[in-house]
């Protein structure tokens, strides 16, 4: 089998191309930068430039599944250029793949795209499944409402569609928990808000199992990719504190403090999402993490 990725270079992709190479799957991925371009029998690269609709039609040769993990962080301050990247480095990505099959010969028939738990409503008590219609207003929540629309599209090409709504993805090699690390590092790490948010979190070998599983059993829908046991904020901050050896001194930062700080980006560490991995489980994926203390012992080993 052979698979093309987008964002195969990124946090999750480079575990996602480690682990499809442990299953003999090979992989081409897309680039928009040509150093980044290899050759090898398993891993073929090719380069595109979705903001000049430009791509190397060769990436879909042999190929008979897509896994979509494009799109900017959101890790990066929200000016208004960058919420606009935010959009289009998503949507446009998906626009050139198709409008490049179109009118192209191909056997790729599952389109498998990655997603955020940001779409649910922010909420202490609901735990939301994959059918909830609590869903969120604000630019996020708008944001991955369009990424799956747009995903949703691929269908027309006659694919099976699955998406992937991530939560807050555990790795020593950055993402959310490096900048949650830093400041507990320098004895300046704090609980944020009132700590009671939940935060559903998922181990990196987990995330890229779950594209793997879906991709091998031919799952298609709406998948959750977090661990079964969400944790709050606060929960989160100690445990760390405590596997690094660094005690939490300073006080919670309030709300209102964050905020001015943060602005409209304070929603990713203020909104609470307590969100089901049920489903994926019933579709047979098996954590490799289920408990936070051991997620971050894991990645955090090196840190004592």
């Amino acid at each position: 089998m052979r698979v093309l990725v987008t964002g195969a270079t990124g946090l999750v992709g480079q575990e996602l191309v480690k682990q499809l190479h442990a299953e003999n799957i090979d992989v081409n991925y897309l680039t928009t930068s040509r150093d980044k371009i290899k050759s090898e029998a398993n891993y073929q690269g090719f380069y595109w430039n979705p903001r000049k609709n430009e791509i190397d039609q060769n990436c879909f040769d042999g190929v008979s599944a897509i896994i979509n993990l494009a799109g900017a962080s959101v890790g990066k301050p929200w000016t208004d250029v960058h919420k606009q990247a935010l959009i289009d480095s998503r949507l446009n990505t998906i626009d050139l793949l198709k409008s490049s099959l179109q009118n192209k010969d191909h056997h790729i028939d599952h389109f498998i795209s990655a997603s955020a738990i940001g779409i649910y409503e922010s909420d202490y008590r609901i735990l939301h499944d994959e059918d909830s219609t609590v869903l969120s207003d604000n630019f996020l929540g708008e944001l991955v409402k369009k990424w799956e629309t747009k995903t949703e599209e691929m269908s027309e090409l006659g694919m099976e569609i699955s998406l992937v709504r991530t939560g807050l993805v555990l790795s020593e090699k950055g993402g959310a928990l490096e900048q949650m690390l830093k400041p507990i590092q320098n004895y300046v790490g704090a609980v944020l808000g009132s700590g009671k948010q939940w935060q559903s979190w998922v181990h990196i070998e987990d995330i890229a199992g779950i594209y793997v599983h879906l991709l091998k059993s031919k799952l298609e829908g709406v998948f959750n990719a977090v661990s079964p046991n969400p944790s709050t904020n606060k929960e989160l901050t100690f445990e760390i504190s405590k596997i690094i050896d660094k005690p939490i001194i300073l006080p919670p930062v309030p709300e209102f403090a964050i905020k001015l700080l943060l602005g409209e980006r304070s929603t990713l560490v203020l909104s609470s999402h307590m969100v089901s991995a049920k489903k994926i489980q019933t579709a047979g994926y098996h954590f490799k993490f289920v408990q936070i203390k051991a997620a971050l012992e894991d990645v955090l080993s090196h840190q004592k």
